[in-house]
């Protein structure tokens, strides 16, 4: 079962997020090697508990094996709480502090000027894999992003992910390698209702 995230589920799907992005290129490049597991668990906690559950949306499934966190337009905060939270981000960063600037300086011409449900962090456990979990913590909030009229944006440094978000109505929209040897990054976008 897919259902809303409440404030009980922020350590465990922290923990799930961790997993998830253990190898990610994107967090690899950005986050300090050095205690890398820590920092990338305490940068998920925050974006899910500071940002997605007073400021968007978290879905998880039934035992947090898969977990989605987006921004949405309209959420009351959400920008002035990131700028409060960049100083503790850049801590997390580590020595990798200038290549995460720089990813960010990269990354946001890319970005929609308009309103869009923005999937900030999606994860799903190695053991749940292959479920459709993904998939459908996804779903969930594509279904809310559609009724409320709003189309939907991520950014993913991993190409067997591109496929997945295409079969899910989203289509690139650019694409681009991050300074200091970074990973290529795709940036995409789904019109309401795919």
């Amino acid at each position: 079962m897919i259902r809303e995230a409440t404030p009980d589920d922020v350590e465990g799907a922290a923990d799930t997020l961790a997993a998830a992005f253990a190898d990610y290129p994107f967090t690899r490049h950005v986050i300090s090697a050095d205690d890398h597991g820590k920092r990338l668990r305490e940068f998920q906690r925050i974006f899910l508990a500071e940002i997605g559950l007073p400021h968007g949306r978290v879905w998880v499934s039934d035992g947090l094996d898969a977990v989605a966190v987006w921004s949405v337009p309209d959420s009351g905060g959400a920008d002035e709480r990131m700028r409060e939270l960049l100083p503790r981000l850049v801590e997390l960063a580590g020595d990798r502090a200038p290549v995460y600037a720089g990813a960010e300086a990269v990354m946001a011409p890319h970005r929609p000027d308009s309103p869009v449900w923005f999937l900030g962090t999606v994860g799903v456990r190695a053991e749940s894999r292959g479920r459709g979990l993904g998939r459908r913590v996804i779903e969930a909030g594509l279904r809310e992003a559609d009724a409320q009229g709003f189309p939907a944006f991520l950014e993913t440094s991993a190409e067997r992910n591109v496929r997945l978000y295409e079969s899910l109505g989203f289509r690139v929209t650019a694409e681009y390698d991050l300074p200091g040897d970074g990973p290529h990054t795709w940036a995409m976008l789904r019109p309401v209702g795919g």
